[in-house]
This record gives C-alpha cells, sequence and structure tokens, in this order.
C-alpha cells in the first residue's frame, strides 16, 4: 500500500485518499493471557523502513493524547499512520488542552515531571510508549524521593521520527532543538516500547547520541504479569533508575544503600508473582507524587 501511495503522488490527477490506520493495542507489554503470539514489537521497525514522506509512527502515552492523535490520523490523506497503545486502563498524564499541544509538537520536555527543571539536568528520563512512560516516571518517582538533589529532566517522545535528522524525515528535529531537548553531553536513559536498536538507529548521527542508554524489548518474556514482562526486558523503573545511578558517578554510600533497596523490591517482586499470579499493590497502585 505505501509504495501504490508513492506512485499516486506522482500522478498530478490523482486525487488524495484517506490514510491508512493501523492502531495497535494488543501490544508486547500485556501478556497475561497471549503469551509469544503477540510478543514482537518490530512492526515498528518494518514500517519505518518505508519512504519517509508516506510514513508515521505515533506512541501516545495516554488516553487523551491518543484521542489527539487520532483524530489527526483519521483527517489526513495519503499516509500510512500507525498508533501504538495498550487498551487497558493506566494513568492520565495531561489535560485534554495539554495533550492537543504535546500531540502537535510531537516531543517535549514535560516541565511537571521534572525535578530542579530550570537547571541543566544531571540526566535526562526520556521515554516512547504508554508503559514506558509509567514506568519512566515511576522511576523520576523514586529517585525523587531517594535524590531529591539530583536534577532529572523528563522528555517524552509522540511521533517517533522526532527522532530522525530532519534529512532522513520531514517530521524530524533540526539538530539544535535535538540538543535543547536532549543536551548534547548528559547520560539518557530511553525507555522505548519496541527494539531499542531502532532508535540507537534514528539517533546515530546526533551529537551526544554515545549517550542514548535505551531500555526495551529484548526477547524475554512468557505468559507473566505485566510488571514482571517488564522486569525480564529491563524496562521497568527499577532497571532505569539502576541505569541512571550507573551512569552518573561513582559508587557512594547513597547509591549502595539505593541498590540494595531495589534488589530487595526484585526478590519481593519475584516471590510475588510466584505465589499469588499477581504484582505486588505497591506497583499496581502507583500513583505520581507531584512534587511540593
Amino acid at each position: 500500500h505505501a509504495k501504490w501511495i508513492k506512485v499516486m503522488l506522482e500522478i498530478p490527477w490523482r486525487k488524495p485518499i484517506a490514510s491508512l490506520n493501523y492502531l495497535l493495542s494488543s501490544h508486547v507489554w500485556r501478556q497475561d493471557h497471549n503469551g509469544f503470539s503477540h510478543q514482537d514489537p518490530g512492526f515498528l521497525d518494518h514500517v519505518a523502513n518505508k519512504k519517509a514522506e508516506i510514513i508515521r509512527i505515533y506512541l501516545p502515552p495516554d488516553a487523551n493524547c491518543l484521542l489527539s492523535v487520532t483524530d489527526h490520523c483519521l483527517r489526513s490523506r495519503d499516509y500510512v499512520n500507525v498508533i501504538v497503545c495498550g487498551k487497558q486502563p493506566s494513568p492520565q498524564w495531561l489535560s485534554m488542552d495539554a495533550a492537543i499541544r504535546h500531540c502537535q509538537q510531537g516531543i517535549g520536555i514535560w516541565e511537571w515531571a521534572s525535578q530542579h527543571s530550570s537547571e541543566t539536568p544531571d540526566v535526562v528520563m526520556a521515554c516512547c510508549g504508554d508503559v514506558p512512560t509509567q514506568e519512566t516516571l515511576a522511576a523520576v518517582d523514586f529517585l525523587r524521593q531517594h535524590l531529591p538533589e539530583l536534577k532529572i529532566r523528563v522528555v517524552n517522545v509522540i511521533d517517533l521520527m522526532k527522532l530522525q535528522p530532519p534529512n532522513r524525515h520531514p517530521h524530524g528535529l533540526s539538530d539544535q532543538e535535538f540538543d535543547r531537548i536532549f543536551t548534547s553531553d548528559r547520560p539518557i536513559i530511553f525507555a522505548y516500547h519496541g527494539y531499542p536498536s531502532l532508535i540507537h538507529e534514528f539517533t546515530y548521527k546526533r551529537n551526544g547520541h554515545v549517550n542514548f542508554h535505551v531500555h526495551g524489548y529484548n526477547e524475554e518474556g512468557t505468559t507473566t504479569t505485566p510488571f514482571d514482562m517488564v522486569v525480564r526486558n529491563e524496562l521497568d523503573r527499577f532497571h532505569l533508575v539502576l541505569n541512571a545511578l550507573h551512569r552518573l558517578t561513582a559508587p557512594t554510600s547513597q547509591t549502595e544503600d539505593i541498590k540494595r533497596i531495589i534488589n530487595k523490591k526484585f526478590e519481593e517482586h519475584q516471590a510475588h508473582i510466584e505465589k499469588y499470579g499477581d504484582d505486588l499493590p505497591e506497583i499496581k497502585n502507583w500513583k505520581w507524587h507531584q512534587a511540593d
């Protein structure tokens, strides 16, 4: 279909047609029942290789962003749009007005979720996808409680093509704007919905691309609990925290204490799911704590 659209755009008398819209809702991070048949987010990699003028990939972090993105895609013409968003209950991060603005930009710094946001960050916590966004914000919440002096910038990506240079995709950010958002010299812990290699591919020509440390799907999983899926692939809040600590400084007594706390959490998690077949209440019922 993408090839037909490419040819059609070269024929003057061809009229625009409605875009082909994919909504992927049974995604890799919910494997309560599906199992191996649903554990392959590689469709995004396949679509990303099509002509840049035709394909668009969106990963809204919440329901309001999903509504805004869907409205945009249904109104569009001559594209192949892919929207990835689960159908399970999940947190609502943005108001409708804020969601519309965020979707129009396609990427942005979430000042409300960042810590010491007016200062140059010590670490950038980036996310793309509904589950990665929740785990990233849970990681930031954990870091704020244990390291309140740490300067954290939270970046959320909806339009995946924003990561590419503008000469690779019309939605791509300029190098100047990319550096403004991600910095060029700070560690970036990037939580992504699919295979990490796609993020590395999109950013390999960017300044500071060596600072990107991407967590995503690594072919680990089975029919298991939602949190266990992210733990198995090291996309969970605790692995994100551990990576941030690893990239920041040499070990201190404080960071070693945090590591011990996290290792204890992993033990509790494993024991609980083996006994009850469900995630820990503190994981299932986690809520974002707004800073004072």
